[in-house]
């Protein structure tokens, strides 16, 4: 109980930091008029192309659904977009984990969906990113070992997706919807457990431990450990710091895991190199900052266009409303935190995540159905997938309109603090 209680902790650090960092690129892109006009030279051609009425030759094949650019599509993806960016911005934690299950319920396929949603975050990643070399926040050996690994782990993950749905598309729906059904679930049900705990403990007038959502990050004994082994070569770091030095093989192999989960998964890099470099390598906060900003771009850039893009498997038209609901929604959501108490955040972070779990995990039964794994009725299946998807966008879509709620009734406070 122990170990599972530290992985929650560490999943939860992870997506904590991806969440800041969405903020911070979020700013730099609409806080920076050459960064906003580059936005818009990289969204209209795709844009214009798809109103003519040929988004195909910009990803998406015939046989998904969907696999051309309509005005309702567009929207759809913006608004998919705008509730992962509330819940990222408001909750500061698990937006992204939303996007590929929402897209999936809304009819696109797996490898479309994982696709589109890694495309989008590489599309934020460039025009988002402020390297911090100059600041001395960036270990170049630290990041060309990780790109290393990261580029061999979305190679090694992008064939896994690709095998599987030439194989049997209906095999990857599965496995696309068991993993973030797992990941989902784990952090759901513990984050609801959290929750419990802590609403019993405010209830005594007792202030509970921050647990996964602060505290200070220490060098761990394994991180230790590690860094005594002496494999060359060696990389040396966080001269700021005292110095320390890790064998370039520890750092390739956790860029290989983050590449794998990304390309699986479509979501970023982020929410698994965080803890990897801190409590696994030992690596300083700043330094893993800085360091995972240089490389996201090498890591999603590859994964995207070499992993999905090539192949048909980016629906650009999707991505570009991701990008343009999430900026905006990320904004609005960490406005709303300033005046929505803490502890009802928190509850909604737990209901949106078990949302997207119900609707991953409603659909598992059908596709072994459909596989010839399972022996349970059509009629069953279809109720259980109904289900989810109430569950899912009642959750969803009832989160986003209390953020904005929220918003508009504080927009004239919010006015005055500017």
């Amino acid at each position: 109980m122990n170990k599972l209680r530290k992985i929650y902790e560490l999943m939860m650090a992870g997506a904590i930091y991806q969440a800041r960092w969405e903020k911070q690129m979020s700013d730099n892109i609409l806080r920076n008029k050459k960064r906003l006009l580059i936005l818009i030279a990289f969204i209209s051609p795709i844009l214009l192309v798809s109103f003519l009425g040929a988004a195909d030759i910009l990803g998406g094949k015939s046989a998904y659904a969907p696999s051309y650019y309509t005005t309702t599509v567009f929207i759809a993806s913006m608004a998919v977009g705008m509730a992962a960016g509330l819940i990222t911005g408001c909750i500061g934690a698990g937006g992204g984990f939303i996007i590929a299950p929402a897209l999936m319920a809304a009819g696109v396929k797996g490898i479309l969906a994982v696709g589109t949603d890694q495309f989008h975050i590489f599309a934020k990643a460039i025009m988002g990113t402020v390297i911090h070399r100059k600041l001395g926040n960036v270990c170049v050996g630290l990041a060309v070992a990780f790109v290393i690994g990261s580029v061999l782990g979305a190679t090694t993950g992008g064939y896994i997706q690709r095998y599987i749905y030439n194989w049997n598309p209906v095999a990857s729906e599965a496995f696309i919807s068991i993993v973030y059904a797992v990941i989902l679930g784990f952090l759901g049900f513990y984050g609801l457990r959290d929750y419990i705990k802590l609403s019993r403990a405010r209830k005594k007038g007792v202030t509970a431990e921050a647990g996964a959502h602060g505290g200070p990050l220490t060098t761990t004994q394994l991180a230790i450990n590690i860094q005594k082994v002496k494999i060359p070569p060696m990389i040396y770091f966080d001269e700021d710091f005292g110095g320390r030095r890790i064998s370039w093989l520890f750092v390739t192999v956790c860029g290989f895991v983050v590449g794998i989960l990304a390309a699986v998964m479509g979501v970023g890099g982020g929410f698994v190199t965080f803890p990897l470099f801190v409590y696994v390598l030992g690596v300083s906060t700043p330094t893993t900052v800085g360091t995972d900003i240089f490389q996201i771009i090498f890591t999603a850039g590859y994964s995207s266009i070499t992993q999905y893009a090539i192949y048909g498997y980016v629906f650009y038209t999707l991505a570009m409303g991701l990008l343009l609901g999430s900026l905006v929604g990320i904004q609005i959501g960490a406005l709303t935190t300033k005046v929505v108490p803490g502890m009802v955040i928190r509850g909604f972070w737990v209901l949106t995540i078990l949302a997207g779990f119900a609707n991953r995990a409603s659909v598992v039964p059908d596709k072994l159905r459909s596989l010839e794994i399972w022996a349970i009725s059509k009629e069953a299946c279809d109720i259980l997938i109904l289900i989810g998807n109430i569950v899912f966008w009642v959750a969803i879509g009832g989160f986003a309109v209390w953020v904005l709620g929220s918003f508009f009734k504080n927009l004239k406070a919010f006015r005055e603090e500017v």
